[in-house]
């Protein structure tokens, strides 16, 4: 091979190192802070183990009486579009945030679905949580409401007895009508599906219940369900808002640990046992609950220049 062809065949692996460097899989995790009137904020990092702030907000809540965002999920479907959902209010509201975007920088108009309007005395609509199945080609999104009286109370006040209820939709324009998710027996929020093969499904949630109120998984083989076979507690009590993603062959499932006041995480293979890694986490402070997804790297350096 001559010289002048190595130096081609050279700058072409450069080149090809290069762009798979800037394609590269960066870690999104959305977020908020307290008190919630702010707005979407994003974490990044190129690990998922060490997130850094991109100090910004990018979408401030415009629905629902109360003008807030708690719990921002976003996925990205099959066409490249974002789709976010968001809590709009503790109580008194049965609806839901919702906006879409191209880029994570420029928003659509935002709209309050009402997804328990069909539910009179529902008292609330908490944590929506976004899953794309590509088996169907359509979009889950489950949430917790409380329905007082509907079910066995337990310990639990009437208007903080939740269980979880999703929709479908494939454009984010129509939705099938709301139905009962997941009744476990006891109060259960913040649930998030995990797809690990083609029927095979996990669910992480919380147990609401006094006086647990910490972190279990289920299993199903569809990601509507039913989920069965559910594992005992595995994070400390106060603790909420499971967020799931896979770093390598591990899953990472972060969550906020509230009256510790840090968020922590658990490393697990098999969604059987579980590894606490909290301290070998950097989070930035006053992170709170929301949802990872990825992005290239040319979509995170669109974020750090806007």
């Amino acid at each position: 091979m001559s010289k002048s062809v190595k130096h081609i065949v050279l700058g072409l692996i450069l080149v090809f190192m290069a762009s798979c460097k800037t394609g590269k899989s960066v870690y999104m995790f959305t977020s908020f802070h307290e008190p919630a009137d702010g707005g979407l904020r994003l974490l990044y990092s190129y690990d998922a183990y060490n997130w850094t702030d991109l100090n910004k907000v990018f979408v401030k809540p415009e629905v629902g009486d109360a003008k807030i965002m708690r719990d921002p999920s976003i996925v990205q479907g099959p066409d490249g579009v974002y789709h976010l959902v968001w809590t709009t209010n503790w109580k008194n509201d049965q609806g839901i945030g919702y906006a879409n975007s191209k880029d994570l920088i420029h928003w659509s108009a935002q709209q309050h679905i009402n997804v328990m309007g069909y539910e009179p005395t529902a008292v609330n609509a908490w944590a929506p949580e976004l899953f794309y199945d590509d088996e169907q080609a359509q979009f889950i999104i489950v949430w917790a409401s409380t329905v007082p009286k509907r079910f066995p109370k337990g310990q639990e006040d009437e208007n903080n007895n939740h269980r979880l209820y999703y929709t479908t939709t494939k454009d984010f324009k129509t939705f099938a009508p709301t139905k009962l998710f997941l009744d476990p027996g006891f109060s259960v929020i913040d649930a998030e599906i995990v797809k690990r093969a083609q029927n095979d499904y996990v669910l992480v949630m919380k147990d609401n219940t006094r006086p647990n109120r910490n972190i279990l998984v289920a299993f199903a083989s569809n990601p509507i369900g039913p989920y069965h076979d559910y594992t005992p507690r595995f994070t400390e009590m106060y603790s909420e808002g499971p967020s799931i993603t896979k770093a390598g062959k591990n899953w990472l499932i972060y969550y906020d640990s509230y009256r510790l006041k840090r968020y922590g995480a658990m490393r697990t293979q098999d969604f059987k046992t579980f590894t606490d890694i909290s301290d070998s986490l950097k989070v930035p402070v006053g992170h709170k609950h929301g949802t990872i997804f990825k992005v290239t790297k040319k979509q995170l350096n669109l974020l750090l220049k806007d």
